[in-house]
């Protein structure tokens, strides 16, 4: 069974085709600068190299049919005709309250996940394009949707409520959804395939830690509470966002700014967090660079970076009960040996016993623990795109 991944957002499509029979890709890429000038796709090929081909997309149809165009190529392409493939399976943000797991796209479920779109006004609309696209190209093929926050469903009341006016719970969903859902889900059940041992009576912390960040607590293998809330804005301090605030605060500087919603948004999503602090870069690996330099404001972003992963960790073992794994996953968390070892140092207390020389690992699944540690600390590569095909191929069969 040949399974096409799609994760379609406002001005880029990223794209896999795998083969279930063996759960190998086959091809990947990504279509970026869609409805834009200079629109180009990047495809990487058998050999691992990558090639460049610049395409003209004003809309994610186009975008969408030269991807179909490309995988069957006469050059680069990987099947021989379109009917090779048999499903779609589509990555959508915010399913609401509506979506615990995914789902075959029909025409109700489609106009169920449109009412979801004031969750994630961003984010949703691309996401429909992408499947109306499909639908426009290949009528017949069957699409699945996979809800980043489906996972989290499982949250009892008393972790995804706000301490606000239950009515605007009621009549607007302001609660907490929380979002990297399918990571979450593929690291804590692939952590317990490679440790072992089975995800009943375990309590794991996963740690998806990249550009956007957040933290989930998951118990039996269901999700208990996680970081992000009714938008990918609260939590963990990230890239260019700010994280937990004060909503005072928030109050504050649109007075002295003299900020509309959109300022405030604009300012919070995109100006604050590492890049807000060091006032350069949000890229971890300059923020680094610039700290052994000598820099201090970037000394203070690792620093605050750092510290409030480390909370969260502190509060979801306080809220399970204790911990037997944490996981660190996503570009950071897999490749940022300073960022795991910052974290971990002085977690003694919890039952975390480091091991310094096991932790120089990059991108690969590994046991970054002392062998006699309580808490076994892992570092497990994320594969959301192999968690979509996986559902799609359940959901049809």
């Amino acid at each position: 069974m040949k399974i096409l991944v799609l994760n379609c957002g406002s001005s880029s499509i990223k794209y896999a085709l795998y083969n279930m029979d063996d759960k190998s890709v086959m091809t990947s890429g990504g279509a970026e600068r869609v409805g834009m000038e200079g629109a180009f796709v990047k495809v990487k090929l058998a050999n691992g190299d990558k090639k460049k081909l610049m395409h003209d997309m004003p809309e994610h149809t186009e975008g969408v049919k030269f991807i179909f165009s490309l995988l069957t190529d006469p050059e680069i392409g990987v099947i021989k005709d379109l009917n090779e493939i048999d499903a779609v399976g589509h990555r959508m943000v915010h399913g609401g309250e509506k979506f615990n797991k995914s789902v075959i796209l029909d025409k109700d479920v489609l106009e169920t996940f449109e009412a979801c779109i004031d969750l994630a006004p961003l984010h949703n609309p691309a996401n429909l394009k992408g499947v109306n696209a499909v639908s426009e190209l290949m009528p017949q093929l069957p699409q699945v949707g996979v809800f980043d926050t489906a996972f989290h469903q499982s949250m009892p009341k008393k972790a995804y409520m706000y301490a606000i006016p239950y009515n605007l719970y009621k009549q607007y969903g302001v609660r907490r959804y929380g979002f990297h859902g399918t990571s979450h889900r593929y690291v804590s059940q692939r952590v317990c395939e490679y440790l072992g041992v089975s995800p009943i009576g375990k309590r794991i912390i996963t740690c998806h830690i990249g550009n956007g960040g957040s933290i989930a607590a998951v118990v039996d293998g269901k999700c208990v509470d996680t970081s992000m809330g009714l938008t990918p804005l609260e939590g963990l301090m990230m890239g260019t966002r700010s994280g937990d605030i004060d909503g005072g605060a928030i109050t504050f500087l649109a007075k002295k700014l003299d900020l509309d919603a959109d300022g405030v948004s604009n300012l919070l999503n995109k100006q604050s967090g590492v890049l807000g602090i060091t006032g350069e870069s949000s890229d971890m690996r300059d923020v680094e660079n610039a700290a052994a330099e000598g820099n201090a404001r970037a000394q203070l972003a690792l620093d605050m970076y750092f510290y409030r992963i480390k909370k969260y960790i502190g509060a979801y073992a306080a809220a399970m009960g204790g911990v037997d794994i944490i996981v660190f996953t996503a570009g950071v968390g897999e490749n940022q040996a300073s960022m795991r070892e910052a974290v971990c140092k002085d977690m003694e207390f919890l039952g975390i016993k480091f091991d310094k020389e096991k932790n120089k690992t990059r991108g690969e699944e590994a046991i970054i623990s002392a062998d006699d540690s309580k808490v076994t600390v892992c570092v497990i590569p994320t594969d959301e795109e192999l968690m979509i095909a996986t559902d799609t191929m359940n959901l049809l069969k």
